[in-house]
């Protein structure tokens, strides 16, 4: 196998890899359910396939949800997403808050949804994170660029929304290390399969970081000391509703 062939062979098993590891998080984020909690064993399966860079961010999690009676894990759930606008789940706030630009944003999120085939069941939102991370895994695992259909055409759509919300992405990620969340593997396994933060994406992590939403009265709360925000090159730390 030439060169080429071997970069081209990388970047496949790479999709593949980062498209399972969309779909883990997107489960791992849902509101806890005994059908969820089943299903924990077929995701730590699907682990043992992914490498020690993301599997160790996840893992951890999986242990956390298999090891707590169902009653806490909901309570915990609801502590954490439903409690706290720093926790929010719901990507677009990050970028627009409670404005009309939001309102916009939902409604462009869905057009990409329903172009590339993917339909939202009547309660969801379209910038719930793990209806995201389940759109990215659909997407990404799509044929090549080379292929045919629909499914071609959109390849990678899920990873382009991810990047577009990139600040609020880290910010959640920040907040859940700050908390000492055990859902913050989750975020640090996703954050990991997307380009290193550099540039204006840090800037606005900074800046979304000290000033809070568009439209809020005051800024939040700052989520972590500098130390936690990734440098370029270097892997993120890995420390540790959909309903």
């Amino acid at each position: 196998m030439n060169r080429a062939a071997r970069l081209a062979a990388a970047r496949v098993a790479a999709t593949r890899e980062h498209a399972v590891v969309h779909r883990v998080a997107a489960l791992l984020l849902e509101y806890p359910t005994a059908e969820t909690v089943a299903l924990l064993p077929q995701v730590r399966a699907a682990l043992a396939e992914v490498r020690p860079q993301l599997r160790d961010a996840l893992v951890p999690v999986v242990d956390h949800l298999e090891g707590r009676p169902l009653p806490e894990l909901e309570a915990e759930y609801v502590a954490t997403f439903d409690l706290k606008r720093r926790h929010a789940l719901y990507l677009t706030y990050y970028a627009y808050g409670d404005t009309r630009k939001r309102g916009v944003a939902l409604v462009e999120m869905k057009q990409a949804y329903r172009a590339a085939g993917f339909e939202l069941a009547d309660d969801e939102l379209s910038d719930h994170l793990g209806v995201v991370l389940e759109f990215a895994a659909l997407t990404g695992a799509a044929p090549g660029a080379d292929g045919d259909g629909r499914a071609a055409r959109h390849r990678d759509a899920g990873v382009r929304l991810l990047l577009e919300h990139r600040a609020g992405l880290e910010i959640l990620r920040l907040a859940l290390l700050d908390a000492g969340s055990p859902y913050a593997g989750v975020l640090v396994a996703v954050s990991a399969t997307l380009p290193p933060l550099e540039g204006e994406d840090r800037a606005a992590v900074a800046r979304l970081a000290a000033e809070g939403p568009p439209g809020e009265d005051v800024g939040l709360e700052p989520f972590a000391p500098p130390s936690y925000m990734p440098v370029a090159g270097e892997p993120a730390a890995l420390e540790g509703a959909r309903r």
